[in-house]
């Protein structure tokens, strides 16, 4: 059998225990043509880069697949006809991610952020210490709006 990345995204309107249950039949589709879903991610909801059939954002899944193709292309029929799945996913990958995928990491890192933990030592040596105020060139001459010279 195969092993796949799948995500899918779902639109905003529905719950998050309703993306719950359409990841939990999903998986069932899965198990029942001959495969498994090794780990199942919820990333929450996100904004899009673009409006996707008029939703500026959506909820993110994620699932670790070894299946057959058969049946992810099962699940993925069932997907498209289902009204609240905006997008979905699939790549075939060589090994599953061990532990947390980066969009946990990051959610991680950015509660940390939030919490008052230290941004610094993600920036690399020295940065901090530079002084950011003289960036070599001349400063611009300020122009006053109601001179003779400010255009008006």
């Amino acid at each position: 059998m195969a092993l796949y990345e799948h995500i899918f995204i779902a639109r905003q309107d529905v719950t998050a225990q309703q993306v719950e249950t359409m990841t939990e039949q999903f998986k069932g589709v899965i198990e029942a043509n001959g495969g498994k879903v090794a780990k199942i991610e919820y990333w929450g909801v996100k904004s899009l880069a673009y409006r996707i059939k008029k939703n500026r954002k959506a909820h993110f899944s994620l699932l670790n697949i070894d299946a057959p193709a058969a049946a992810v292309a099962e699940m993925e029929r069932l997907q498209s006809i289902n009204e609240d799945v905006l997008r979905v996913l699939t790549i075939r990958v060589e090994e599953h991610e061990e532990g947390q995928s980066a969009m946990m990491r990051k959610r991680d890192d950015s509660e940390r952020d939030e919490r008052g933990g230290d941004r610094g030592d993600r920036r690399g040596p020295g940065r901090g210490d530079r002084d950011r105020g003289d960036s070599g060139r001349a400063p611009r001459p300020r122009r006053n709006e109601f001179s003779s010279e400010g255009g008006f």
